[in-house]
């Protein structure tokens, strides 16, 4: 039987080892648990996210022990990370509503039930601590000159790097080390982005506790041209349905770059590997074939079975030049609003598919929008009450990009 480390491997999901020989001979020798980390920097996951979850996922049913650890405690501090400017501070009302939001969806892909898995909330230990006793405890262990090396700060260097994010490296060190007195966790994944951090715990107890701890972190999730997925012109592909909708979500695979097909199906979905090579072998239109059942797949996992074949048959209607299906995005607005009419741009701005009146100008002019099949051609184009046809009208942007406008 292929142990988690070969799955992991095939799917292609490890980028860095910090032991790479031991780790294969302890995958297949024992059951561990490991942790991987999520900063509660919003009130939802996002498909970045998913990815490591998906990792945890499979080295669950490899029969190894997760534990999901929030970030109510670094939270408060901010991860410098791939940012140029310093996080938004955020309240602790904030930090704690949004961790109970990352339980509540993590519960959706992750068997927590008889200590299968954790959740664990790093701020049961941070909150409270005592700086002086982490200085002498922790900070001593810590060379500033090595750490001014690592990636994580590198970007920050030339615009400033605040004492409260350079702390932060160490916070996420203590967290392994707390997690592996308290569970015995001896590995840490993480995104690429996270080495320098993951190595910094690994350090922590290796040289404090004398205890063996390993460190594993995977790609991130980027396209064919090395630009991060999951971002749209709304923002980024959320796996909460009130915040991008299932339709939206399944749309947005089935749309990414025929190259990025392959390794999204091996590592976003549960299909074997075997279907994943066939998928991936498809040429030309046939690759669309690979598409909808990538998107169907990641709609199904994400949400529900029922949700995604709303989805797909939301959009298969539209492909065949249908206004059906109940998935399509829909916004609800008063019948007054179009008694004198309202200006295609107004409405563009209104059901967010312009974000502003000027991108909205700017698709007008180029032919990219339709009302209900015929293009918009002016940005004087007003929409009445006559455009509504049973009390409904679609709006496309695009060759891709629907909304439904009801009459309420």
């Amino acid at each position: 039987m292929a142990s988690a480390f070969d799955v992991l491997k095939e799917r292609g999901f490890i980028e860095q080892l910090t032991h790479e020989e031991e780790i294969k001979e302890l995958f297949e020798k024992e059951k561990i648990t490991f942790y991987i980390g999520f900063d509660p920097t919003a009130d939802s996951l996002h498909v970045g996210h998913f990815l490591t979850i998906m990792a945890m996922a499979h080295m669950q049913r490899a029969g190894h022990r997760p534990i999901a650890l929030m970030g109510g405690g670094t939270g408060m501090i901010g991860d410098p990370t791939g940012k140029t400017d310093m996080r938004k501070m955020m309240t602790t009302e904030t930090i704690d509503h949004n961790v109970e939001c990352f339980k509540k969806q993590m519960s959706h892909f992750i068997d927590f039930s008889d200590g299968k898995a954790l959740i664990v909330n790093n701020a049961d230990w941070i909150r409270n601590l005592n700086y002086i006793d982490f200085l002498r405890e922790i900070g001593v262990h810590f060379s500033v000159n090595r750490m001014l090396t690592a990636e994580c700060f590198k970007t920050r260097m030339e615009k400033g790097l605040s004492f409260l994010e350079f702390n932060y490296m160490l916070m996420q060190a203590n967290d392994f080390l707390e997690l592996n007195k308290k569970y015995n966790c001896v590995m840490q994944l993480g995104g690429n982005d996270q080495w320098s951090n993951i190595i910094a715990g690994v350090d922590l107890i290796r040289r404090r506790e004398n205890k063996p701890a390993y460190g594993m972190t995977f790609k991130l999730l980027t396209n064919s041209e090395g630009k991060k997925m999951g971002k749209t012109e709304k923002g980024a592909v959320w796996l909460d349905p009130e915040k991008t909708s299932p339709y939206e979500f399944y749309q947005y695979w089935r749309n990414i770059g025929d190259k990025d097909v392959p390794k999204c199906l091996a590592l976003l979905t549960f299909l074997p590997m075997d279907e994943v090579r066939r998928l991936s072998a498809l040429e030309g239109s046939e690759i669309n074939k690979a598409k909808e059942i990538l998107a169907f797949e990641l709609t199904k996992i994400v949400h529900n079975e029922e949700e995604a074949i709303k989805a797909q048959t939301a959009a298969r209607a539209l492909f065949a030049g249908g206004a059906n299906g109940g998935s399509i995005p829909t916004t609800e607005l008063p019948a007054s609003d179009f008694a004198e009419g309202m200006d295609i741009l107004t409405l563009l701005t209104t059901v967010k598919l312009a974000p502003s009146r000027a991108e909205g100008r700017r698709l007008v002019q180029q032919g990219g929008i339709k009302v209900n099949e015929v293009k918009v051609d002016t940005i004087e184009r007003k929409i009445t009450a006559d455009d509504f046809k049973d009390g409904e009208i679609l709006v496309q942007k695009g060759k891709k990009s629907f909304h439904k406008v009801k009459l309420s």
